[in-house]
């Protein structure tokens, strides 16, 4: 017997939205405009985000983890029946694809807003749908199980449940491959509860391609186009696109045939997208990955093309309406970037921390379509405001920006640009990886896969900077900084910056660049005629607010306005970090203080907690000599495992942490003496 979310009279009045930060940000804007009330549960941690102040009516969840808020599906449940919520929806992640959970919504008498049950538990284990899509007619890749021989190298472990990247391993070595099962069975268990895995073949150079489908229970599947996702890092996307580009008609119309094919299969109801690993040397073969049975993370470039709310579909769907499969062609090219609260350049290590300052300009709209006639928009789909605390519990994402334009060389040149120009401030993000693959020529070509990053080797991904823009902008931020310490002067106001009245050598501050060495050196004089340094000098500086300042710096001619702002707050009164944003782009620095408090050091060696998070496992003992690469321990922090190796050949002096102990960042882990400095000690 079929299970239905919803019969043909139902009525939706007032959506619960089982999720946070920017998703149910975007269902509440639907909802608002269909005249629907809107509900919003949230943890702790996520108590003052815009989410929770935008429903009309908020419960909260007790406690900060996920599985003490939102994978508690009775909670979730209690708080609609509370607020007389008559429908529910999960958004992504979470409870999104939990069968049981919407078997739980539709007993209590809730509309869900997505497919039925059945259709979840066919596609929730990914072994299980591929088996399904096989026999349907659809081409799926060999599950090897344990029969994998060195022929079928490369291989890749990936985990039956979930997604998002976690539980995925690439085995090159065949005598890797035990280990690698388990750890990949390890993380699995850990996000979703399911350690089962699977292995087949590692496409090497492939491409990610999904098709967005719709389905209803009058029988209709509705295809609207295809999306390429092969930007990814971490097995998870960072750059989506629609349509795909280099698809020939013949591909396009074979991987949208398939999908609908998939969706009949299950008899699917609602919005969900079918996923196919592409040959990106020959689009024309191509293979199953997984159906995702809800509303996608790029949902926004298919609305963009088709000028469609897919959520408003959803709605329809189930209140018994039916879909119309003519959705004609795709209009111009839309681009979604995922902006991260990440380092690329530290393998791309999730931050946290407050987000200090946070616009993108040219954005004309957030979460919805704009009005038509425009010949190119932004669109910002985020969670966050300046100010915001971006926590350890979750997703590290901090937003969507979505472009649109009449072509795809227009659509990646307007969202480089806003990128570029973007002021974020507070934590270290992916901004600078993102603009550069919009602008590499390869990627501007449409040759995409998904090893793009592997291949590519991106400057972003390294920890090196421009040396002219960095001395411009040490140079303004010195200004900035003397003009900070004039204004707060209690005696000579007045005077110049730097001002002496014999000049014998230079003023000198000094920075750290994101912690790298060597220091940068800031060597200037200051007088009535301004401040120069080596050829630069400032023809304005003008203060903006309390804390932020536009200094104009001339160099050989040519005159750059760098706007620069002070934080003492993220780093202290004698050590503040400086903001510097200019068109040359984006550089933070923190000044050194003349004196240092030795309580503030740390020993040699010292491995520090990147993050607040939990020490899952130690591998080491101390006393026990250890090579450099070597694993140490392991933390678990913002859905991540997080390995930490030894720098150096040595010896483990110090192992404060065992499995279990809660760290916060810069906590020191552990402390390995390299063997040349344990030897000397032992001569000595």
């Amino acid at each position: 017997m079929t299970e239905t979310t919803a019969p043909a009279t139902t009525v939706i009045t007032k959506i619960l939205v089982a999720n946070r930060g920017e998703i149910a940000r975007r269902v509440f804007t639907t909802a608002r405009r269909l005249g629907i009330g809107t509900v919003a549960v949230h943890s702790d941690a996520d108590a003052a985000l815009p989410f929770v102040a935008e429903a009309d009516q908020a419960v909260r969840l007790p406690g900060n983890t996920p599985a003490e808020t939102y994978l508690r599906g009775e909670l979730v449940i209690e708080a609609a029946k509370k607020t007389g919520a008559d429908a529910i929806h999960p958004g992504y992640g979470f409870l999104s694809e939990n069968a049981d959970f919407a078997r739980a919504v539709i007993e209590a008498g809730i509309t869900w807003l997505g497919p039925d049950p059945s259709s979840i538990d066919s596609m929730g284990s990914k072994i299980e749908s591929k088996k399904l899509m096989e026999a349907a007619g659809v081409p799926v890749l060999a599950d090897l199980g344990t029969t994998a021989t060195e022929a079928d190298l490369p291989l890749l472990v990936k985990a039956s449940a979930g997604g998002g990247g976690r539980g995925m391993r690439i085995v090159r070595d065949l005598a890797a491959l035990a280990s690698e099962v388990d750890l990949a069975s390890n993380e699995a268990a850990s996000a979703f509860g399911d350690g089962t895995v699977f292995v087949e073949p590692y496409v090497e150079h492939g491409r990610h391609v999904e098709v967005q489908v719709v389905g209803d229970r009058h029988g209709n599947v509705a295809v609207f186009g295809e999306r390429d996702c092969s930007i990814q890092r971490r097995h998870q996307k960072v750059v989506e696109e629609a349509p795909a580009p280099g698809l020939d008609d013949a591909t396009r119309t074979a991987l949208h045939d398939a999908a609908r094919l998939a969706a009949s299969a299950i008899d699917y109801v609602g919005a969900g997208t079918v996923e196919f690993l592409v040959d990106a040397n020959d689009p024309s073969r191509f293979w199953f990955l997984e159906m995702n049975t809800r509303l996608q993370v790029e949902h926004p470039v298919s609305e963009a093309i088709f000028g469609v709310d897919l959520v408003e579909q959803q709605i329809n769907v189930a209140e018994g309406h039916p879909v119309s499969t003519a959705v004609g062609e795709p209009n111009g090219h839309a681009v979604e970037v995922r902006l991260y609260a990440e380092d690329p350049a530290n393998d791309w290590q999730p931050q946290s921390g407050t987000l200090t300052s946070f616009e993108i300009p040219g954005v004309v709209t957030e979460f919805e379509l704009p009005a038509a006639g425009n010949s190119g928009w932004l669109r910002l789909d985020t969670g966050f405001v300046a100010g915001s605390e971006v926590g350890t519990h979750y997703d590290a994402m901090l937003a969507k920006v979505i472009v649109w334009a009449p072509t795809r060389a227009q659509a990646l040149r307007q969202l480089a640009g806003a990128l570029e120009k973007a002021t974020l401030h507070g934590l270290t993000t992916n901004r600078d990886l993102l603009v550069e693959v919009l602008r590499h020529p390869v990627f501007a070509a449409g040759d995409v896969s998904t090893d793009f990053f592997e291949i590519q080797h991106l400057a972003a991904r390294a920890s090196s900077f421009d040396a002219e823009t960095v001395r411009l902008a040490s140079f303004a931020a010195t200004v900035a900084l003397q003009e900070k310490y004039r204004a707060e002067r209690r005696v000579q106001k007045g005077s110049p910056i730097g001002w002496r009245n014999v000049v014998s050598a230079p003023q000198v501050t000094e920075f750290t660049l994101d912690g790298i060495e060597p220091h940068v050196q800031v060597e200037w004089f200051g007088g009535r005629d301004g401040v120069t340094s080596h050829g630069l000098s400032v023809s304005r500086t003008l203060q903006t607010t309390a804390t932020s300042w536009d200094v104009t710096v001339e160099s050989d001619g040519v005159a750059t306005t760098y706007a620069v702002v002070v934080d003492t707050a993220a780093g202290s009164l004698s050590a503040p970090v400086v903001h510097v944003d200019s068109a040359g782009g984006y550089v933070k620095l923190t000044k050194v203080p003349r004196f240092v408090d030795p309580s503030e050091q740390v020993a040699v060696g010292s491995l520090l907690a990147p993050m607040p998070g939990a020490v899952i496992s130690v591998s080491v003992a101390e006393g026990d000599a250890v090579t450099a690469g070597q694993t140490i321990l392991v933390m678990e922090a913002m859905k991540m495992q997080h390995t930490i190796t030894a720098p150096v050949y040595g010896v483990v002096s110090s192992l404060p942490v065992t499995a279990g102990s809660q760290v916060g960042a810069g906590d020191v882990l552990a402390v390995v003496d390299s063997a040349d400095d344990a030897a000397a000690e032992g001569e000595n």
